[in-house]
């Protein structure tokens, strides 16, 4: 039965597949369109690759939040108007989930194979693509297209991934808040021994990538307090500077530029004070994990005495220490060289180009601290 022939009618199971690569206002038509009818609808989101930045289950997860009701006992399914919805994440790590660019065949055969084994049998599918007609067939269901041409939601996940923060219309609070969050902006930390560029450079990625800086907070202290900072100040110091960073984080677009870490703060504790607070020797060891990638930058640069730093003869001694303690804190850094501009370009090549996309929610390239 066709179910324009009663509005009364409704499929008992509805099916839609997707990568959700993120979700967006068009695959919210989708769903909504489906769930008006079918009683029950799954929704099954997988990809491979599958990005660790919002891998297969932090995507169902965006699905469940935005549709459950708010203030929900916990355990309570999400739901469109009176249709439950089944969200799915089929990891790549745990199912042999076919690579993006397999043929339409081998997608089809992998969804009809984990169909069979919940058991399961989906009376209707629900597409956008073109895929959609022989996939319902291959599992043996009905299709029904919802807007092929894009008109009412005139967006693509292709689209969005190419400019995330310019399309942010298209996009749910809940998704955009990802796109903000620690789990999704990665920390790139710049050290190295006084008057290395630091600073500078910090600041000229983050223009480059429309994005934010965090400015060491150590020198703020250290200026604010005319030279006088003690040994107390510096576990203070290394926790100002974390809490720096984590309110930056909702700024950032992609990456988020910092200037040292607790890791040169503990460092500074044993070269001025011969000792070091255990809790700071902990903060410099989370700094294997906390930051994405760790730059150093060399001290190939012509020394600038603004009136706070060491002597110029110590630059290259604490260049040196700074490499020891990364080798034996573990933590892989990228040794930069040479003029500004050429430390971009060595910077570009680990991160990737930055995309000078237009957009009128461009970040303002401000630092933090």
């Amino acid at each position: 039965m066709n179910p324009s022939a009663t509005s009364a009618f409704r499929w008992p199971i509805g099916l839609i597949v997707g990568k959700f690569l993120p979700f967006h206002k068009g695959h919210q038509l989708l769903l909504e369109q489906a769930a008006a009818q079918v009683q029950d609808l799954y929704v099954l989101v997988y990809s491979n690759p599958d990005p660790a930045t919002m891998d297969s289950e932090t995507r169902a997860g965006w699905i469940r939040q935005i549709y459950t009701a708010a203030g929900a006992e916990p355990g309570t399914p999400p739901r469109i108007g009176e249709t439950v919805l089944h969200v799915v994440a089929l990891p790549v790590g745990q199912l042999p989930v076919p690579p993006n660019d397999a043929a339409d065949y081998t997608q089809r055969e992998f969804v009809r194979r984990w169909l069979r084994q919940q058991p399961l049998q989906p009376d209707v599918v629900f597409a956008s693509e073109q895929y959609g007609p022989g996939f319902a067939a291959h599992i043996g269901a009905a299709y029904v297209a919802v807007d092929p041409p894009r008109t009412r939601v005139p967006i693509s996940g292709t689209r969005i991934r190419e400019d995330l923060y310019g399309h942010a219309e298209f996009l749910h609070p809940v998704v955009q808040a990802h796109f903000h969050s620690a789990q999704f902006i990665r920390k790139i930390v710049l050290m190295g021994a006084e008057s290395t560029g630091k600073s500078t450079l910090s600041k000229a990625l983050a223009s480059a990538y429309s994005t934010v800086w965090v400015h060491e907070y150590g020198r703020t202290l250290h200026e604010e307090k005319n030279g006088a900072t003690d040994f107390d100040d510096l576990l203070y110091i290394a926790h100002r500077h974390r809490e720096l960073e984590d309110e930056a984080v909702p700024y950032a677009r992609h990456f988020l530029f910092v200037d040292t870490n607790a890791a040169t703060t503990a460092q500074f504790s044993y070269f001025y004070y011969a000792r070091c607070a255990p809790e700071l020797l902990a903060l410099a060891a989370e700094c294997r994990q906390r930051y994405f990638h760790t730059f150093l930058c060399a001290p190939d640069i012509p020394y600038e005495d603004d009136g706070w730093r060491d002597p110029e003869a110590l630059r290259d001694f604490h260049h040196g220490m700074v490499a020891m303690q990364l080798d034996m804190l573990q933590i892989p850094y990228t040794l930069l060289t040479g003029t500004v501009e050429e430390r971009l370009e060595q910077v570009y090549a680990v991160l990737g180009q930055p995309h000078h996309a237009a957009s009128a929610t461009a970040a303002d390239p401000r630092k933090w601290g």
